[in-house]
């Protein structure tokens, strides 16, 4: 089914002034994906979403069903509820014949059908704390007999490298008790951050999503003299999100219709500054940068990522006895450290701000249902989970950057987190000279 958008789709234009959306490297002649498979189809599969939320979820689980639903329709699919609290709690939805005729209605939504969950199998603790396990008990062992009752032959897991790398590993647990399960990872993250995937599920939308955002909350600007607006975006360690998302907006105002003998004039309405983790922040020149804006266009709005900074930050806190929050996976909690917040006060008064708002676009992006350069990268990725799911080839499906961006199942070996955007990208600098910003010294994070 159609899926709306707000902005024309960035694949179908050549500027250099937003992050080229490149149509992923095929695996196979199109559309017939699944014409080499000579292989067997497995008996019986599971699904798994887990982690944050990305526009992705819904079409993938969607695609995976439609496309088990043509190829194999005697494969049994089940989804555990809330990704791994279900797998350890034995708690499954069975994919019915309904479910399967109405699985394309999934496109159509964002978030995850079947519910997600931050849970990390080898933290015991914190397993047995939520209730998941009892004392005593393995998860791992726990999520491994459950799969042996359920008959599972395939896991299809779709989440970032944290819910990949414990399935692999889940897997490799399973191997050594002598049960032969096979684990097909998608790569699920707004912050396209995995090694070395080119392009995670969702991140476009979300991009997308995040401009769309700040089109409304950028009127603001008009609510106050000298008006400071501080638009946070999600991005834990990679800066891509944040760029993306500034160079999504910067495109959308420059082909909307404006009035600039009023307020309604791309400097006022505009981005003045985009600051990523990749990149150190000079509070001192760039508050005399802004503080020339504010004075000339009587506002300042900026785009950052909750990760600018945010080990500096940390280390302020906790030199002041504060105990910062950790996850199940040991990341900071960003919403305790409030980068926006804290470079908002930083700034405010260098730049003669009379107020200051700080808005984040983050829940609102990652909840959408995936746009159509999205579903495109989606689909193919599920028909290509089901073909390696017939030869029990497992890894994480995406466009291997290590090997001509070819879509193929990565080793789990490969896979990790905290890839760095590339702020030597010509769109990117081409959007920091275009509003006046110079590129700031890499960070050590």
């Amino acid at each position: 089914p159609a899926c709306p958008t707000f902005f024309q789709s960035p694949s179908r234009s050549r500027r250099r002034d937003h992050p080229p959306l490149r149509k992923p490297v095929p695996a196979g002649t199109r559309p017939d994906i699944m014409a080499t498979n000579t292989s067997s189809p497995p008996k019986c599969v599971a699904l798994l979403t887990a982690g944050g939320l990305a526009p992705c979820l819904s079409s993938a689980v969607g695609y995976l069903i439609e496309t088990y639903t043509k190829e194999s329709p005697s494969t049994r699919i089940i989804c555990y509820k809330s990704g791994y609290k279900g797998l350890l709690l034995g708690d499954s939805i069975e994919v019915t014949d309904k479910i399967r005729a109405q699985a394309a209605t999934l496109q159509l939504h964002g978030g995850s059908p079947i519910g997600n969950s931050r849970v990390k199998l080898t933290n015991v603790k914190d397993c047995i704390k939520r209730g998941l396990v009892k004392e005593g008990e393995d998860p791992q062992k726990v999520a491994a007999d459950q799969l042996v009752k359920d008959g599972v032959d395939v896991l299809h897991t779709i989440g970032g490298d944290d819910t990949n790398i414990a399935a692999a590993a889940l897997a490799d647990f399973l191997a050594t008790n002598n049960y032969p399960l096979c684990v097909i990872g998608m790569p699920k993250t707004i912050d396209n951050d995995v090694v070395p995937i080119r392009q995670s599920l969702g991140a476009f939308t979300a991009a997308e999503q995040g401009a769309r955002f700040f089109a409304n909350v950028v009127s603001e600007s008009t609510a106050n003299p000298r008006m400071f607006i501080v638009h946070e975006v999600m991005g834990r360690d990679c800066g891509w999100l944040t760029a993306a998302t500034a160079a999504e907006y910067q495109k959308y105002l420059r082909n909307h219709t404006l009035l600039p003998e009023l307020f309604v004039d791309q400097e006022r309405l505009g981005v003045h500054a985009v600051y990523v983790p990749e990149c150190n922040i000079d509070i001192e020149a760039e508050s005399k940068r802004l503080k020339e804006v504010m004075d000339k266009h009587d506002c300042v709005n900026i785009f950052i990522s909750e990760g600018a900074g945010v080990r500096d930050i940390v280390r302020e806190l906790e030199a002041k006895g504060v105990d910062v929050p950790r996850d199940a996976f040991g990341h900071v909690k960003l919403d305790a450290v409030n980068v926006g917040k804290y470079f908002a006060e930083e700034f405010a008064s260098r730049i003669g701000a009379e107020k200051t708002l700080v808005q984040k676009s983050g829940y609102y992006a990652r909840a959408a249902p995936a746009n159509e350069t999205d579903r495109h990268l989606i689909k193919q990725c599920a028909e290509l989970a089901v073909k390696c799911a017939f030869k029990r080839e497992a890894g994480v499906i995406g466009n291997d950057e290590e090997k001509n961006d070819e879509l193929r199942a990565i080793e789990f070996t490969r896979i990790k987190g905290g890839k760095r955007f590339n702020t030597a990208a010509p769109w990117f600098t081409d959007l920091l000279k275009s509003i006046g910003q110079p590129l700031g010294a890499a960070s050590g994070h």
